[in-house]
């Protein structure tokens, strides 16, 4: 990704979420009002033109010809996530820190978020952006969310947080969607670690690529072809976790599975059997986890600095 420029990744994301926000009401798994902010106006006529049923299977059907299993991974998941968190929210989780926000307007959109310190951290240009957006919708940004600049890849996430006031000693939910595979394994390593140092009963949401895709051990349909669309945008992969051992791979970082779905999984649990037509993403995945062993090392740190 261009240091300076907002990611195109994040972008065709929110064209789908658009997209999928200008279905019948009966029919779309979420209504995200904001996400046709942020994206191109050529992208914004395609998203107008969704509103026909007609026109809308046709837009369908090529943006999965030209990134299958992309739009249909990306809404599944986008509702998945808004389902998994409420659960965590009911339980008086009064934080949520979103890791590479991009353009996640749940904050705004969510009635139940309200109520928590939300906490955006991405990149600057790509937040630089989001508040242009956001300012020309609403009429000030909540005082209930706060930005945090922050490249994973660059600098310390700890540090950046506590800046912005986040307490690790109260529970809280991270969130972390489309991102962990265009880092390197020690940030991945780094943020995991950290998120294990907070509360016992904080948790994470977070998707991740299987692997395979990157070593070229799995045949995924179409992967590599998408490997190169997204290295040609100037965002490639490059971290990938093998479903078999993600279990270990927390649990070495003080954090403990607790599930973990495929996109045709989660793709099922919201489009029942027309998922099994659904092609292409199957590397992708959504796993959430909990801090095993985090207040100890909590107590630890506030005490090596009293």
């Amino acid at each position: 990704m261009n240091r300076w420029q907002p990611s195109r990744t994040a972008e065709y994301m929110a064209f789908f979420r658009a997209a999928e926000s200008v279905r019948p009401a009966n029919r779309r798994l979420f209504e995200d009002r904001f996400a046709v902010r942020f994206i191109r106006p050529r992208l914004r006529w395609a998203v107008w033109l969704s509103k026909n049923p007609v026109l809308a299977a046709f837009i369908n059907w090529y943006a999965d010809h030209r990134l299958p299993g992309a739009r249909t991974s990306a809404v599944a998941r986008t509702r998945f996530v808004d389902d998994a968190l409420r659960p965590s929210l009911a339980k008086g989780i009064g934080q949520l820190v979103i890791l590479g926000a991009g353009f996640d307007c749940r904050a705004y959109r969510l009635a139940e978020l309200q109520q928590m310190t939300v906490f955006e951290v991405d990149h600057p240009a790509t937040l630089s952006t989001k508040l242009q957006c956001l300012r020309q919708v609403l009429p000030g940004v909540p005082e209930h969310v706060r930005f945090v600049e922050s490249d994973f890849n660059r600098l310390g996430l700890a540090e950046a947080l506590r800046r912005a006031g986040f307490e690790p000693s109260r529970p809280a939910v991270f969130l972390w969607e489309g991102v962990t595979n265009y880092l390197t394994a020690e940030a991945v390593d780094s943020v995991l670690r950290y998120v294990a140092c907070c509360s016992t009963h904080s948790e994470i949401i977070f998707t991740y690529v299987h692997s395979g895709i990157l070593d070229g051990s799995v045949d995924f349909d179409r992967g590599a072809r998408l490997l190169q669309d997204v290295a040609r945008l100037g965002e490639p992969w490059t971290f990938g976790l093998s479903p078999a051992r993600l279990a270990d791979f927390l649990d070495s970082r003080g954090l403990c599975l607790d599930r973990d779905l495929s996109a045709g999984e989660y793709r099922t649990q919201y489009f029942g059997a027309a998922a099994q037509r659904m092609k292409g993403y199957e590397f992708y995945h959504i796993a959430a986890a909990h801090v095993s062993r985090g207040d100890t090392i909590v107590q630890q740190q506030e005490s090596s600095r009293a």
